[in-house]
């Protein structure tokens, strides 16, 4: 794998697969960006640099793990894109990747050709996702098996009487079946460091983020699965509402990774946007979009 070198001297690595222009991606977690795979079969359309986020993957462990924190992982996207010799970049992000990949087009508006983000992670800009919200959509669910054990775990977490995350993960996919619980449990974090720092003291502001977003000019698309528990539609949506140029797309049956519930139509979503293409108004997939001006509705 390619490696390049951090801001601070840290050896970071990346992934590339498939071909055509480059697409940088970014992994939530923080976690192995294995987990993002081909995203679905986007390398087909795009040459996808993946970055392993430092102390994750192949990318080293930092000396000075205050650098985890994710405004500090902002030098690393920059460096990337200077290491591949990109004047702009077009950027997407999973999850709480999408933090990053808000900051950076935050500070380097103009090193972004257009910005993707999956299931977005809002810390960054100081939206929060309420109980009420999250349990309004997992009822939903109730007619699948393992709800009545993951509603209850749930409920003891909204209670602060619970922790138990692997016991509320079917909320997060579309569907639980076999391949569902093998990719869940091959994305989990491992450098519990790299987590518990990630957000630490200092890490957002989100009053400063939101003005930057508010003059940020490249599209934006805001991916959200129709019954994703970590970054619900209603959240996305309001997310989306900061950007001047943005297209929110809700994807039927799809959880937190949409591209492992219904490939072909997330990418026929991303290619359509980053080829700035407008999808037919005939698009028999059916999806839910809604654009997106300023502070305008959705």
């Amino acid at each position: 794998m390619p490696t390049f070198s951090a801001p601070d001297g840290t050896r970071l690595s990346y992934r590339v697969t498939g071909d055509g222009e480059p697409l940088v991606c970014l992994p939530g977690g923080p976690s192995d960006s294995r987990y993002l795979g081909d995203l679905g079969g986007l390398s087909a359309h795009r040459r996808l640099i993946t970055l392993d986020l430092r102390g994750t993957g192949r990318s080293a462990v930092p000396e000075d793990p205050s650098s985890y924190r994710c405004d500090r992982l902002v030098g690393d996207v920059e460096a990337l894109r200077e290491h591949l010799g990109l004047s702009r970049i077009d950027l997407l992000a999973h999850s709480g990747g999408a933090n990053l990949a808000t900051q950076y087009a935050a500070g380097h508006p103009e090193k972004v050709a257009a910005l993707a983000l999956i299931g977005p992670g809002v810390r960054a800009v100081g939206i929060a996702v309420t109980g009420q919200t999250r349990r309004e959509l997992a009822l939903r669910r109730s007619d699948e098996p393992w709800f009545p054990a993951a509603f209850a775990a749930l409920e003891a977490m909204a209670a602060g009487t619970g922790s138990d995350w692997e016991a509320v993960a079917p909320f997060f996919c579309g569907r639980w079946d076999a391949e569902a619980q093998q990719h869940h449990a091959a994305g989990r974090p491992v450098n519990g460091e790299a987590v518990a720092l990630f957000a630490a003291e200092g890490a957002f502001d989100p009053e400063i983020t939101r003005a930057a977003l508010a003059a940020f000019e490249a599209p934006v698309l805001l991916v959200a699965g129709e019954f994703d528990l970590n970054s619900p539609p209603r959240t996305v949506t309001e997310f989306a509402e900061l950007f001047p140029d943005a297209t929110l797309v809700v994807q039927p049956g799809a959880g937190h990774y949409p591209w492992l519930d219904d490939a072909a139509r997330f990418v026929a979503t991303t290619t359509a946007f980053l080829d700035r293409r407008t999808a037919p108004a005939h698009d028999p997939m059916a999806t839910t979009r809604a654009h997106c001006g300023g502070a305008s509705g959705t």
